[in-house]
Formats: C-alpha cells, sequence, structure tokens
C-alpha cells in the first residue's frame, strides 16, 4: 500500500490513535469577503497552533478574532499519484498538523494544504518562475478548482477532524505578456497555482463562484463549522 492510500485509509476511517473521530458536516460557501469574527460560541476554545508559515492564513485568522500561535510544520507536502485533490489536500493538512501536534500533545493544532486542479492535474506551488508561467498559461482562459484541506488535531484527547473545501475559478484570457505583467507583480513561488486571488486578482480573474478564504488558502466557513462541532462534542 503506498504512503497516500495509507493516510487516506486513516483519514477515511476517521480515526486518531485508535480512536473513532466524528463526522464531517457540510461546510458553507460565500464569494463575498469575510467581515464578521469569530462567534461569541467560539471564544471558549484553547487557542490553536497554526501549523503553517502562510502569511494570507495567519492574516485570515488574525483579522477573524481568532486567537493561535504559530509552530512551522516539518511535513513535506506530497503528491501521491492516483487521489484526487480534496483526498490530497486531506492527507497534507494531516500530515501537516501530525507533525507540530506531535511536539504539542496538549494543544489544538490546525494544519491546512491548498491544490489547484485542472483536468485531473495537481498544481501545487511551483519550484520556478518558469514552471510557474506554465501552470498559468495552462489556467488562462478555463475553469478550474482550488481545493483546501484542513486538519483539526488534538493527540492528548485522540481527536481529529480532517475535510476540505472546493472553489471554482475561472480566469481571464492570457496571451504570454499578460502571463509575464502578472509574474512581474506577484511572487507567484509561494502559491498553489503560480497566483493569489488577493494579489493583482483583476489582472487574472474572470470570477470566483464559492468561498473566497478558501481560494486564499484558508475556508474561513467552513473552519468556524468545524470548530463548532469540535466545541460541541467536547461539553
Amino acid at each position: 500500500m503506498s504512503l497516500g492510500h495509507r493516510f487516506l485509509g486513516e483519514l477515511h476511517k476517521g480515526r486518531c490513535c485508535g480512536q473513532e473521530c466524528p463526522r464531517s458536516i457540510p461546510g458553507l460557501t460565500s464569494a463575498r469577503r469575510l467581515s464578521c469574527h469569530v462567534p461569541t460560541d467560539l471564544k471558549s476554545l484553547p487557542p490553536l497552533i497554526l501549523a503553517s508559515t502562510s502569511p494570507r492564513r495567519e492574516e485570515l485568522l488574525r483579522k477573524l478574532g481568532f486567537e493561535f500561535r504559530i509552530a512551522p510544520s516539518s511535513a513535506p507536502e506530497i503528491h501521491p499519484e492516483g487521489l484526487t485533490a480534496a483526498e490530497v489536500s486531506r492527507i497534507n493538512a494531516y500530515r501537516k498538523a501530525r507533525a507540530v501536534a506531535k511536539k504539542h500533545p496538549d494543544a489544538l493544532v490546525l494544519g491546512a494544504d491548498t491544490l489547484v486542479t485542472l483536468d485531473g492535474a495537481l498544481f501545487g506551488k511551483p519550484a520556478s518562475l518558469e514552471e510557474a508561467f506554465a501552470m498559468l498559461e495552462r489556467l488562462q482562459g478555463r475553469t478550474h478548482e482550488v481545493v483546501t484541506g484542513i486538519c483539526l488535531l488534538h493527540l492528548r484527547e485522540h481527536r481529529q477532524r480532517v475535510s476540505c473545501e472546493t472553489t471554482t475559478v475561472t480566469f481571464r484570457k492570457l496571451d504570454e505578456a499578460g502571463i509575464q505583467r502578472y509574474l512581474l507583480k506577484v511572487n507567484p513561488l509561494d502559491k498553489a497555482g503560480a497566483y493569489g486571488i488577493q494579489e493583482e486578482r483583476e489582472l487574472i480573474i474572470e470570477r470566483i463562484a464559492g468561498s473566497y478564504s478558501n481560494v486564499v488558502g484558508l475556508p474561513m466557513e467552513r473552519l468556524a463549522a468545524e470548530l463548532r462541532v469540535w466545541e460541541r462534542v467536547s461539553v
């Protein structure tokens, strides 16, 4: 059994440290920017540890008033063949969260992984500007999906919740000059699919359907829903 399928088996069983976890609930989506704050019913949750160095995820959490600290994850992102973007993003989110949770077993750890998918191909972060150009060239004029997996993990309590959110994004038609113009304005190397919807989006984005924050890197609507379930089950 491959590494990816082994992790996927653990997630499908909903198990962490040998104990069964509650099922996920459907997330809510919105194409609007989030302007709300953390609901009062989540204020009693323990502070989060964000297993990510993404400045965009950090900004989203801070804007919504979450209390958290950052602990970079040592888990490398993997892209096993034969799995969907939803499956791969959930696996990577779990791996990232678990790597940090091993060092902080008493904390509630949040891991996340974002992928872009088109025609069955998965786009992570480009390794070079050349690869970034090639990604944008494939995405231009097409509609693709942005998938973010999230994992909430507490090792000491033997609990986890793993889910994902999908948003549909349509690119404008871009010629070579248009792609180069975008790459001159944005650093694509730390972004799945070589683009960020929050930066110079008018140059490349025609429309988006679904969660805006999901495309930024963390689906806040789904995260809030998962945290509500987490808190309700723990009472």
